[in-house]
């Protein structure tokens, strides 16, 4: 299991390196952390959803905010609009 911090890391700076209103895959993250990368994608999910409660990020799905704990298939993520 890979370290929570890293992969935090590791979104928080793909977003930012994208930028405001531009949205990464959460696979992409995975993709770059490890060669396994279907065995993180799990992990980077539940790290996203904390980042995204705590308001860090957004998740989206066709262009709209939703719960990550709600939402089913292929979500973004983004920055915040401020």
């Amino acid at each position: 299991m890979m370290d929570d911090a890293a992969i935090e890391r590791a979104i928080l700076e793909a977003v930012s390196v994208r930028g405001a209103g531009k949205t990464i895959c959460p696979s992409e993250v995975a993709r770059a952390l490890a060669a396994d990368w279907r065995a993180l994608m799990p992990q980077v999910r539940a790290v996203a959803g904390h980042l995204a409660r705590s308001g860090d990020i957004i998740v989206t799905q066709k262009g709209a905010p939703v719960a990550l704990e709600t939402a089913r298939g292929p979500i973004r993520l983004g920055l915040p609009s401020d």
